[in-house]
């Protein structure tokens, strides 16, 4: 055994492993001798020498052995025919050897691994969405509009790969110009989809051969159509939405968002939901001009939104088939429109959704109109082709109902649902959030009333007036540092003179921002507080306390989301991600840390930023890991003794 250590060692094969195993293996053989020749020894010394002495006497022959080997080699290598060049690049290996052994003994103490960059993913993902496979989902059985909806445990992505923005893709202009005009490039659609598209909601032009110009100035007839609403509802024009009660709205089935595009200016949160396109995506094509969508189908699952969400459902053209499954979908919109809020149909003349509206000529109600009767709405007002059905206020009417009517769920299907099954039966009649929407907070801070009803409805042990006002003020200071330590980045390329000041970012920097770990809402109302053009998209993620009934009640746009899986979006949509403890969350949770950086670098646009508040720990884990998906990264230290860092990062704009 000493001889075939002694071997290696002059044929200069020693790496680490080598000699650990050389040693190991010695020390056994030893040991199994120890009783024979420590026997020996004790004859002729007469009395047993110390164990530790032998232990000694061993390592210290090993030490001779490996400097004898590494002095004599130089004589064996004497002898040989090796050129001197060889020599040198065996020396060389033998140091990259054996600094290769020492980092795999650091990293086996630290339980890390080497960190190597993601890949780019193919030409065929540059607008794919996880969750979302149409095939895949067809295959798994799916089928009847089922196909369309949301099946994560069937779109596993195997790789792990970082999707590159298109060839021609652009950075998306500022706002207000952002709003009207984008890249052509930036979104998946065709020549023939735009010039179909007859929605009043959808109707554009192409300004160039590389960009798409939405009609302005009333020219797609969306502000007639707004204040046409208002009137019906008894309001003198759309301005006064807000002050009656009027702040969100679900718009399915948006088109490309002009609805939105135009009530954002009065101060009213639209949020576009639609099913999954893999071309000509309205979602894509709302979020690419900057305003509120996201990924959304009911036609199994309820949508990420608690009960009583939304002042107004609107559907202007939407196919969908109210009457089916026994009216199931209109029970949903009633799940989530709140008390007094409206339900809004607007459907070509002779295709009011399958004949679902009676003429006026006869008293035979349709299905549409004795579903209506049977969730206690009434039939407010119509107009050439558009409906308008408000909610009642009184939830005492539900038991003044004749028979055969939808049932009252029972508390149980009151909770906060993630994608579980429609339910056919009404919700939330006692529940304490039910307030008719005239009788709610004119502004967006809550009443110390509001707060406790939320305190009590939310699994929030208490909300304090005094906690929430408190994070209001917090939010409105991090939100002025957050402003200045992006500078640096955004103008990285305009070095400043010696002694000047940073220049302040401008006030449309960003158009919107998704704040992953919402809690109150308070980075939103510190947006709203320092009037930022900037919309965000408060994300509660399942398992935390459910406080997005509190954040809806602000007017503010939010949704429910497990972070284990992939956020229902297109690619490229955000320009600024925030997560406030999200980190020391996951790190207790079954989530893939890396896995969800990889979804981050998804949903945000080349040239973003992410900001990432939490404890040292998961910060620096973050700042190593960041290496792996090309983001530029530094970590910013409060100076105040917590324990509490910020990490910045910028995404790079990355192209083949």
């Amino acid at each position: 055994m000493l001889y075939a250590l002694f071997r290696d060692l002059n044929q200069r094969r020693f790496p680490f492993r080598v000699v650990l195993h050389w040693i190991v293996k010695g020390t056994s053989e030893i040991l199994d001798m120890r009783s024979s020749w420590v026997n020996k020894i004790s004859v002729i010394l007469g009395s047993k020498p110390p164990f530790s002495w032998l232990i000694l006497c061993l390592i210290s022959v090993l030490a001779l052995i490996a400097v004898l080997g590494t002095s004599t080699s130089n004589a064996f290598d004497s002898v040989t025919t090796t050129p001197v060049s060889d020599i040198y690049a065996s020396y060389r290996r033998q140091k990259e050897r054996a600094a290769i052994d020492l980092f795999d003994l650091k990293s086996l103490s630290l339980a890390t691994t080497r960190l190597k960059e993601f890949g780019l993913c193919g030409k065929e993902r540059e607008n794919h969405v996880p969750c979302y496979n149409v095939t895949a989902n067809l295959l798994a059985g799916y089928k009847e509009g089922e196909e369309y909806d949301r099946h994560c445990e069937v779109s596993r992505t195997a790789q792990r790969c970082l999707v590159r923005p298109p060839k021609d893709y652009k950075i998306p202009l500022s706002w207000p110009v952002g709003r009207d005009i984008i890249w052509s490039g930036n979104v998946k659609v065709t020549r023939d989809q735009l010039l179909s598209s007859g929605s009043p909601t959808k109707r554009l032009m192409l300004l160039e051969e590389n960009q798409i110009a939405f009609h302005s100035e009333d020219g797609d007839g969306v502000k007639e159509y707004s204040f046409q609403i208002a009137e019906m509802i008894g309001l003198g024009s759309d301005s006064e939405f807000f002050q009656a009660g009027v702040r969100s709205i679900l718009d399915i089935g948006c088109g490309f968002g002009s609805l939105g595009a135009h009530l954002i200016s009065l101060n009213v949160m639209v949020m576009c939901i639609a099913t999954y396109e893999a071309t000509g995506s309205q979602v894509q094509m709302a979020l690419e001009r900057g305003l509120p969508a996201m990924l959304g189908n009911f036609v199994t699952k309820q949508l990420p939104y608690p009960s009583l969400s939304f002042d107004m459902v609107h559907c202007a053209q939407c196919d969908i088939s109210w009457n089916d499954k026994g009216g199931i979908f209109l029970i949903e919109a009633d799940r989530l429109l709140r008390p007094g809020g409206y339900f809004v149909l607007t459907s070509p003349t002779g295709k009011t959704i399958g004949g679902s509206l009676s003429s006026k000529k006869t008293n035979i109600l349709t299905p549409l109109e004795e579903m209506t009767k049977k969730l206690c709405w009434i039939l407010l007002a119509q107009q050439y082709e558009t409906y308008i059905w408000q909610k009642t206020t009184d939830p005492h009417c539900y038991f003044s109902r004749k028979q055969e009517v939808v049932p009252l769920c029972k508390e149980a299907h009151d909770t906060p649902s993630y994608y579980q099954p429609l339910v056919p039966c009404i919700s939330s009649t006692t529940s304490k959030r039910w307030i008719p929407i005239y009788n709610r907070s004119s502004g967006s801070h809550l009443s110390s009333a509001e707060l406790e009803v939320h305190g009590k409805y939310s699994s929030v042990d208490s909300v304090q007036s005094e906690d929430y006002s408190d994070e209001l003020q917090i939010w409105q200071s991090a939100l002025k540092n957050y402003w200045s330590l992006l500078t640096p980045l955004i103008f990285s390329d305009h070095p400043k003179r010696p002694g000047d000041e940073d220049p302040l970012p401008p006030f449309n920097m960003i158009r919107n921002v998704m704040d992953m770990n919402a809690h109150y809402g308070g980075l939103n109302a510190a947006f709203v507080e320092q009037k930022k053009t900037v919309w965000v998209m408060n994300v509660v993620p399942v398992g935390s306390p459910n406080t997005l009934p509190l954040i809806l009640d602000q007017g503010f746009a939010g949704v429910l989301h497990d972070w284990c899986e992939p956020f229902p979006t297109y690619p490229r949509t955000y320009d600024l991600l925030h997560a406030n403890g999200l980190l020391s969350q996951l790190l207790s949770s079954r989530c893939s840390m890396i896995g969800l950086l990889v979804e981050m670098d998804r949903i945000l646009r080349p040239e973003g930023w992410v900001v990432f508040k939490d404890k040292v720990g998961p910060i620096e884990k973050v700042r190593m890991l960041a290496t792996q998906i090309r983001w530029e990264a530094r970590v910013i230290d409060f100076q105040n003794g917590s324990d509490q860092r910020l990490l910045v990062c910028q995404k790079p704009f990355v192209k083949k």
